[in-house]
């Protein structure tokens, strides 16, 4: 099919998911699975294959962020039920203020989010913010993006995260300067996009409903509540758990343990077994798993919790995540069709000589395979494995490889909407509803990626 078609096709399924969801209140996970279905036929995808080309998008995400989502949900749901969420926000808000209590999530969010995934950074913290706003009785973005936006930033400019650092293997590019730059471009972004912008944002939808969220219920204050230092201790244990994975993915990409290639056939690499061990650990859904098996004593047991009622008290946790997860599944799926359907090969056809600084081209590859297919994986990787040839044989110094390395991911990161999963996630636990979270997380993602470009445009030519 013509690469026009294919982008033609692309836009219309996207225009059509927006009208059945906002204009006539479809139910957004039977809708993405409607127009994932009718998208595959239009871009004809063949019928014997149909099925499996749908399903592998739904099944790749729900794998990825089902075990996430509820293991973090029964993590914040022991840290609320114990009364650790209302000590740690009471602990904030007297160490900084009600007017810094955003700033702080925020800042707790940066060096968390150093080790943690997004999507499993959030659902962590998200007990704490719920708590402090609460508390404050501000509206919830006041607090929630600050947050938010510190786990995004870090996950997509800074290494050990895999975006940058698989943008580092086509690039060539230095993994010191690349975590230097990318914490340095990372703050300011931060609190631009995320404490200003949520500000604002706090300011037109000052009256989301929490209520019906999975942490957003109001709790009776406990008479024996946990510590503070239990309540860290518990949320910094899988980020330490991460950190022993991503350091080891670090020194594996490094060449510490033999020559390293992105083609497993080529690469050489054997890990001892103490690098096996902390690989596993690490591994996002094994290292909450550990945080809740440890929270189950020490935040439920040890708090008058047993037995069936214990069983109870989890169970809660899923019920009410399960519109999440299937929605946000659902939007994986529609990416994955977009994805399988050959939209990435088209814009690589359509932008492969554009004729532009290379910075340019590389952010504008990577922005457009970003809003055409949703996944920010798959347009920083292809985008530059596009660019790769002309960065390695640019004659560029290691500050100019950095920006263009920081550029392409700012692309990738533009303006999220219905086809990427992220979309569907921070909209249902923040209680938005597809209107909403077009007005505020998507054009949160925009400002967060022309700000970086911004930055990467400026450092490229000083450089």
């Amino acid at each position: 099919m013509p690469p026009a078609a294919l982008l033609a096709i692309a836009a219309a399924a996207i225009a059509v998911i927006l009208f059945l969801v906002i204009a006539l209140k479809f139910h957004a996970f039977i809708t993405l699975v409607v127009v994932s279905i009718v998208t595959a036929v239009a871009a004809g995808i063949p019928l014997d294959k149909l099925y499996d080309t749908v399903m592998e998008g739904f099944n790749s995400t729900l794998g990825s962020v089902g075990i996430l989502v509820g293991l973090g949900a029964m993590l914040g749901v022991l840290v609320e039920h114990s009364g650790g969420a209302q000590v740690l926000a009471d602990y904030m808000i007297g160490k900084f203020g009600e007017k810094r209590a955003p700033m702080a999530l925020g800042f707790a969010s940066l060096l968390l989010g150093f080790p943690m995934f997004f999507d499993a950074g959030l659902v962590v913290m998200l007990p704490i913010v719920f708590a402090v706003a609460k508390r404050l009785g501000g509206p919830i973005l006041l607090y929630a993006f600050p947050t938010a936006v510190a786990f995004s930033v870090m996950h997509v400019f800074v290494p050990p995260h895999p975006g940058p650092v698989s943008t580092s293997t086509f690039y060539g590019v230095n993994l010191g300067y690349l975590m230097v730059v990318g914490i340095i471009f990372a703050i300011p972004t931060f609190y631009v996009t995320g404490v200003l912008w949520g500000r604002r944002c706090a300011k037109k939808f000052p009256n989301i409903d929490i209520s019906k969220t999975i942490f957003g219920a109001r709790t009776e204050p406990v008479e024996n509540p946990p510590r503070v230092a239990t309540v860290v201790g518990i949320l910094l244990l899988p980020m330490f758990l991460i950190l022993l994975n991503t350091s080891v993915d670090f020194m594996t990409k490094a060449g510490t343990f033999g020559e390293y290639n992105a083609d497993p056939k080529l690469s050489h690499v054997s890990l001892p077994l103490w690098a096996q061990v902390f690989s596993l650990l690490g591994k996002p859904g094994v290292a909450l798993l550990i945080a809740v098996l440890t929270a189950i004593p020490v935040l439920g047991t040890s708090k008058g919790v047993h037995r069936s009622a214990l069983e109870k008290l989890l169970d809660s946790a899923l019920a009410p995540i399960a519109s999440v997860v299937f929605i946000t599944g659902a939007g994986g799926m529609f990416g994955g069709v977009l994805r399988a359907s050959g939209i990435g090969d088209a814009l690589k056809y359509m932008l492969d000589n554009i004729g532009v600084p290379i910075i340019v081209a590389a952010y504008i590859i990577a922005v457009a395979l970003r809003l055409a297919q949703g996944s920010a994986t798959v347009a920083l990787t292809t985008a530059a494995g596009l660019m790769s040839a002309g960065v390695l044989g640019g004659g560029y110094n290691e500050l100019q490889i950095v920006a263009i390395t920081l550029a392409t991911a700012a692309g990738s990161v533009f303006a999220s909407h219905v086809n990427d999963s992220g979309f569907w996630l921070v909209g249902r636990l923040l209680g938005m509803d597809t209107a909403t979270t077009l007005r505020t997380w998507t054009v949160q993602q925009m400002l967060e990626s022309l700000m970086v470009f911004a930055l990467s445009a400026l450092l490229f030519v000083v450089a």
